[in-house]
């Protein structure tokens, strides 16, 4: 896109980074992930000695008008009233952060509602709620660019203060409808096994909420590119969300994938920017429908499966220290040669 220019990783030391880790103090291929994580992160930094440091999750914020279809248990008043818990602490979200040593950045991407100022909240509020996609679009292709600079703005500040990984997270009741649709976009899977229970729906909840989706998809009336598409279906939060991951890897960033609706974000950002899969590491697989069958088509693995369906970056920012564990391997284990250890397999 005009806006990223984000290039594939250099290879050329691959075959250095591998003969390091081949070479260390263990059977080759016997710390597994720990290993394909330290080449992928080798190759964004490239250097055979990797560092990770002042890590940030970044949580977008915004309200949904498909929210008025019943498409969710949880109301609207949530998302502002769970964006001011975050700025105060004390929710899922600030304990894991504070445990990982990861800041937290909190952005109004567009909540329904006038954050008060001084909270420490970041207003990127492009307005208050999407519209609602069963009768138009979500929001104008003029606003999902706007999104996606507003996105990269965000992941500048933090990069700026020397960041070098970042995950994001998000808040806003009923998005797991427009990640399922953009889910069925991006993949050609079946509506039906795109949409899952989200925060907590019942089977017949679910199956109204395929109702209100496939209604949706059988109105849409746009130009049928993929901006339209994303733009029509889509989030603020989400939209912002693929602005800071396309910005985070033209910065040589690393970005840790959270669940299910920052997966479809990933693949929205991935589908305009397909180098951007060498940044990307996935935090978490949860167990919202359709997860599972988008990663198996995305091609990749999460490095852990907790059954979290929290969202806000919690995955992302519980699989940090596994990532910092694949740093510290090559790092500081020894080589066969420095300790006089005969190599065994």
């Amino acid at each position: 896109m005009e806006l990223f220019d984000i290039k594939p990783v250099d290879k050329v030391m691959q075959h250095a980074i591998i003969d390091k880790i081949d070479n260390l103090t263990k059977p080759k291929g016997s710390l597994g992930m720990l290993e394909e994580l330290a080449l992928k992160i080798c190759l964004v930094q490239q250097t055979l000695s990797p560092r990770l440091s002042h890590p940030c999750n970044i949580l977008f914020a915004a309200d949904h008008g498909i929210i008025e279809e019943g498409v969710t248990v949880s109301p609207k008043e949530v998302t502002w009233q769970q964006l001011s818990h975050f700025s105060h602490g004390g929710a899922g979200i600030n304990f894991l952060c504070d445990q990982h040593g990861f800041r937290l950045v909190l952005v109004d991407a567009g909540v329904d509602y006038d954050i008060p100022a001084n909270r420490g909240i970041i207003d990127m509020k492009v307005r208050r709620s999407t519209s609602n996609f069963l009768k138009g679009p979500a929001m104008s292709t003029d606003e999902f660019m706007i999104c996606l600079e507003r996105g990269a703005r965000i992941v500048d500040m933090v990069h700026a203060d020397g960041c070098n990984i970042v995950s994001f997270g998000e808040m806003g009741s009923g998005n797991t409808s427009p990640s399922s649709m953009w889910m069925h976009i991006l993949t050609d899977i079946p509506l039906a096994d795109c949409i899952g229970p989200g925060a907590g729906l019942n089977s017949s909840g679910v199956s109204h909420k395929l109702d209100v989706l496939t209604r949706s998809l059988e109105n849409y009336q746009g130009d049928g590119t993929l901006i339209d598409k994303l733009a029509w279906f889509g989030g603020f939060e989400m939209a912002m969300a693929v602005g800071g991951m396309l910005r985070a890897a033209q910065l040589g960033m690393i970005v840790i994938v959270d669940g299910f609706i920052m997966t479809s974000c990933y693949a929205a950002a991935a589908a305009l920017a397909p180098s951007l899969s060498d940044y990307a590491i996935f935090g978490h697989s949860g167990d919202e429908a359709g997860h599972a069958k988008f990663l198996k088509f995305l091609g990749v693995k999460a490095i852990l499966h907790l059954s979290l369906r929290l969202g806000e970056g919690s995955g992302a920012v519980c699989a940090y220290p596994i990532i910092q564990s694949a740093v510290n391997m090559i790092n500081n284990m020894d080589s066969f040669k420095a300790v006089s250890v005969t190599k065994y397999f």
